[in-house]
């Protein structure tokens, strides 16, 4: 070989670069394209959860405005039924109450006429026109005597104050005498009556 192809076999060692060094090359451009990968991958991650905290926060502050409108409705509707039935209530005493005002003028009367009578049995005739009038008066409102004398007694409706031996046989468990009646309201009983009960 002579020494100009020596030469030339020498230099074109020299030009050549090292698969080492190629591959050292290599390794650390993919392992930063990778870093850079990763990184990018837990920006996005990170991005992604902040959204949803942020979402999730948007919606907890829209129910809880939800939950408080609907609170102050229910208490503004409450407050409003409240008022409604304490007027109702007012409205319906001053109806009865106007309604018992004649009656009680008629009292009046009845007892400043009175002084004068010396007949008893016109007494008795004025004061059984006035019950008349307000027992009518009371029923048109809905108000029932609740029937008792000779019937059983029924623990629901009565309320026994004193037991007797009954007069007779049939009568044991039932209602003997009626000290002071019963009314009911509209079927719904206001006051038992007081009874004594056959024993």
């Amino acid at each position: 070989m002579s020494e100009k192809d020596e030469e030339m076999t020498v230099e074109g060692t020299a030009q050549e670069p090292s698969n080492d060094n190629v591959d050292e090359e290599m390794q650390e451009k993919a392992t930063q394209d990778s870093d850079e990968q990763d990184s990018q991958e837990k920006e996005f991650g990170a991005a992604e959860e902040v959204d949803q905290v942020a979402q999730l926060s948007k919606e907890l502050l829209s129910e809880k405005d939800k939950f408080m409108r609907l609170y102050a409705e229910f208490e503004n509707f409450r407050r409003r039924t409240a008022k409604e039935r304490i007027e109702l209530i007012g409205t319906a005493t001053g109806d009865l109450m106007k309604e018992i005002l004649p009656v009680l003028d008629d009292f009046t009367r009845a007892i400043e006429s009175n002084k004068e009578v010396e007949d008893i049995d016109a007494v008795k005739a004025g004061f059984e026109l006035l019950h008349g009038k307000l027992f009518k008066l009371l029923g048109n409102k809905g108000l029932k005597p609740i029937e008792s004398k000779g019937l059983d007694f029924d623990p629901e409706v009565h309320e026994a104050i004193a037991q007797i031996p009954a007069p007779s046989a049939k009568e044991k468990g039932k209602i003997i005498d009626v000290v002071e009646n019963g009314y009911a309201l509209n079927e719904k009983i206001l006051r038992h009556p007081k009874v004594v009960v056959g024993t």
